[in-house]
């Protein structure tokens, strides 16, 4: 989706805008918070978020508990178990500096929110304190008795992941306090990369041959999510505290109080912390902290401002996602000018072609910029960006470079207009196969399944616990395994041996580390156990886009096995039967855009359709494959189990040479993937305890949520990823905001883990 179209979109109607911007900020939260993979940058993510804040304050009745101003991200990951927060972990509310504008201050927003803390406590000029900003990953240390009990990421802010065995390799965490430490101390901070450090992390992967690392916070959220803390060790984290959770020990009244107790059990915390008692002292207090964080040596876009006094921070309380006692301050990213000397393309590990600007070296926010993005080729035109321009580029918070406008003025008559796909002459640069770029898609993507430039990630997803579950293959293994040459694809794995994987190097020439014949044993006996998964679990294992677990379990239910669904005239009919019904529907006399054409017409164009409409489904409505139903007047709709987009994407994908090419080594490879719920007639099929229920999970189970979502299918019912006024109960375990509140408004039951095991059981009823 090309994220800046929205400027441009003059009649859309706003609430069907403002929906899309949720949309798009919640999928980017997700890449962001959950992933490690953000598609835009910081600057992007923060106008598109400002402009939702600016359409709520006009139209608060758009809000409700999806909107990302009521969310806190979510990062929570799977493998790892759940730690329930004692007090949520919030986020923080930010406020941005704006250029200079005709009787606007640039710091207008923050001047706006002091004097809002000062109407809620009564008081012209409340103390705050300011300290920067770090780009990094916020996480909870528990101490009890002295001793580090557990540490957590802030996952949904009630649940987070349990990331002890990792925390503990931090070197700048301690493990056990002084004497005198108070019963119960949880501070919460950030875990980050030093910005001198992660440019030599990258510098080594780069001579070892492995992928670079976008920035350090990416870095650092991958890192502290790894299952292997031997790894973790060998990474440059570090630990700065900034806030507290659960406390019981000495009163602590203020910041001075928490900065000295900090610094008595020597944990380290975030400094420097400066001190403001009017609105010109912070002011003045901001800018002299955007001056100092320059300094510092790690990542910062910001500085943060909090009310000093903890009692009066009770009495503000919070908001559902952040609270009323603190902000960011979020500073305007440097910008310089330099040349932009050519365009070069980088393949992402999802195949996505993304255009890079070569630029003439030059320094912003203490380093020197020799490349930024330009994002994508619709941005490229947008922008009318051409090789040999002078180029504005600033560093988004500090991290990732970005082309933010041509200064026209100084545009030579020799500058080149660009085309990403005439640049690559219709073919990957990574490994020769074609692109293509879907209808309505701004990325251009490389085609081929073996494309050694996604062969990574392929490979992680294909061995994870959601889809194949193998074991001890994931990460910087299927690196080395890429890396090395020993696989081009994750099909590849199967015709790895004990021996080949047992001596696979993933350390350095220099500083060899052999995989070990234990760890590959225990591969090779997963790969062996996932030849016979049933085929829901090979069409996730694939990776085809938009095809989760959840659909692939409903495409399971009508196809008998891999090759049946690679030819499926199923999915074939319900895409046309899509494009029948939505032409019988235009041609409905009682529509507007028909007024004035001859109804006679009309009908009997409509007749022949329907006819045509009522051949083709009869077949799999006997079955009870799809139903055709009114749909308001005169208009028709299909009912779709597997849904027409997921249709479309199945069939571009077995039509495509990444479809072919796995039938081809399925089939070298002695695997037939089959479907274990197949039902010839669903109307007339076996009926289970569940039959004929759907259901939603939220919070933490007990039980991974991809095999949960598979008992549910197999005793019949429906597992789905969003509350509607259809969904027949919500799984509910600890944590579970969004969803939760929803079912409460849609007057959804909500049933717990236990309820719902028992249900599965047959003649179980609530």
């Amino acid at each position: 989706m090309d994220l800046f179209e929205y400027s441009s979109r003059h009649e859309i109607d706003e609430r069907s805008h403002y929906e899309e911007l949720c949309r798009v900020v919640n999928h980017n939260n997700e890449l962001y918070y959950a992933k490690a993979t953000p598609e835009i940058t910081d600057a992007e993510y923060d106008r598109l978020y400002h402009e939702i804040e600016e359409i709520e304050t006009r139209h608060p009745e758009y809000k409700t508990a999806e909107s990302p101003t009521q969310r806190v991200g979510n990062d929570l990951a799977e493998g790892f178990a759940k730690i329930k927060h004692p007090i949520p972990m919030l986020s923080i509310d930010d406020v941005f500096e704006h250029k200079a504008a005709p009787r606007q201050e640039t710091d207008e927003e923050l001047i706006d929110f002091y004097k809002r803390l000062g109407q809620a406590l009564g008081e012209v000029s409340p103390h705050v304190v300011v300290e920067p900003k770090i780009d990094g990953c916020a996480v909870t240390l528990m101490y009890r008795g002295g001793e580090l009990a557990y540490a957590a990421t802030r996952g949904d802010g009630n649940v987070g992941d349990d990331i002890t065995t990792n925390v503990r390799t931090v070197k700048s965490i301690p493990q056990k306090l002084p004497s005198g430490a108070p019963n119960v101390l949880e501070v919460r901070g950030e875990i980050f990369m030093p910005s001198a450090e992660f440019d030599e992390l990258n510098a080594q992967r780069d001579a070892e041959g492995l992928p670079a690392f976008a920035n350090p916070r990416n870095a650092t959220a991958g890192t502290i999510k790894l299952l292997d803390a031997t790894e973790v060790a060998r990474r440059p984290l570090r630990f700065l505290a900034h806030g507290m959770g659960a406390y019981d020990g000495p009163p602590l009244h203020c910041m001075d109080d928490y900065e000295h107790l900090l610094a008595a059990m020597q944990i380290p915390y975030n400094k420097p912390i400066l001190h403001a008692h009017s609105l010109d002292e912070l002011r003045a207090t901001v800018k002299e902290m955007d001056r100092r964080r320059r300094g510092l040596g790690f990542g910062t876009d910001g500085a943060v401002v909090k009310l000093n006094d903890f009692a009066r921070r009770d009495e503000l309380g919070t908001t559902a996602r952040a609270p009323r006692w603190a902000a960011a301050f979020k500073y305007l990213p440097e910008q310089r000018e330099t040349k932009l000397l050519g365009i070069t393309v980088q393949v992402g590990r999802t195949g996505v072609l993304t255009p890079v600007a070569e630029l003439e070296p030059v320094l912003i926010s203490g380093s020197t910029v020799s490349r930024a993005t330009l994002h994508n080729q619709d941005e490229i035109a947008r922008k009318d960006v051409r090789i040999g321009d002078t180029v504005l580029v600033e560093k988004a918070g500090e991290i990732i470079p970005s082309v933010v406008k041509v200064v026209e003025a100084k545009r030579s008559a020799m500058a080149q207009p660009y085309s990403l796909s005439e640049a690559v002459g219709g073919v990957c640069p990574s490994c020769g196969a074609p692109v293509s770029k879907e209808e309505g898609q701004v990325a251009w993507r490389c085609t081929n399944f073996a494309c050694p430039a996604q062969a990574v990630t392929r490979t992680s997803y294909f061995c994870s616990r959601a889809a194949l579950d193998i074991e001890n293959l994931g990460g910087v293994v299927a690196e080395a395994l890429v890396n090395t040459g020993l696989i081009r694809t994750p099909l590849e794995l199967f015709k790895l041996t004990r021996e080949k994987l047992g001596a696979l190097n993933l350390g350095t020439t220099k500083d060899p580390r052999r995989f070990g014949e234990k760890n590959a044993s225990k591969a090779i006996d997963s790969l062996e156990r996932a030849r016979k998964f049933p085929m829901e679990r090979w069409i996730t294992a694939f990776g085809i886009p938009s095809i989760g677990s959840i659909t692939a379990r409903e495409v399971a239910k009508y196809h008998r096995d891999i090759n049946e669904l690679a030819n499926s005239d199923y999915l074939r009919t319900l895409v046309e039967l899509e494009d029948s019904i939505s032409a019988y529907n235009k041609l409905n006399p009682e529509s507007p855009s028909n007024k004035g054409k001859e109804r006679a017409g009309l009908e009997s164009q409509r007749a022949e359709l329907l006819r045509r409409i009522h051949g083709s489904a009869a077949t799999y409505m006997e079955r009870g494959y799809l139903s055709l139903e009114p749909d308001g007047k005169n208009k028709l709709r299909l009912v779709n189990p597997i849904g027409s987009v997921s249709c479309r994407k199945l069939l571009a994908y077995w039509e495509s040479s990444a479809g072919k090419h796995v039938l081809n080594e399925l089939h070298e490879l002695g695997i037939l993937p089959v479907s274990d719920c197949y039902v010839q007639n669903p109307a007339e099929g076996k009926q289970g305890p569940l039959t004929g229920l759907t259901f939603v999970l939220t919070g933490a189970l007990s039980i991974p949520r991809d095999e949960m979502e598979r008992r549910i299918s197999a005793a019949g019912g429906k597992a789905s990823g969003s509350v509607t006024k259809k969904t027949s109960y919500l799984v509910a375990g600890e944590g579970g905001g969004s969803k939760r509140e929803k079912a409460v408004k849609a007057g959804v039951p909500i049933i717990d883990e236990a309820t719902l095991l028992r249900m599965m059981q047959p003649n179980e009823e609530l």
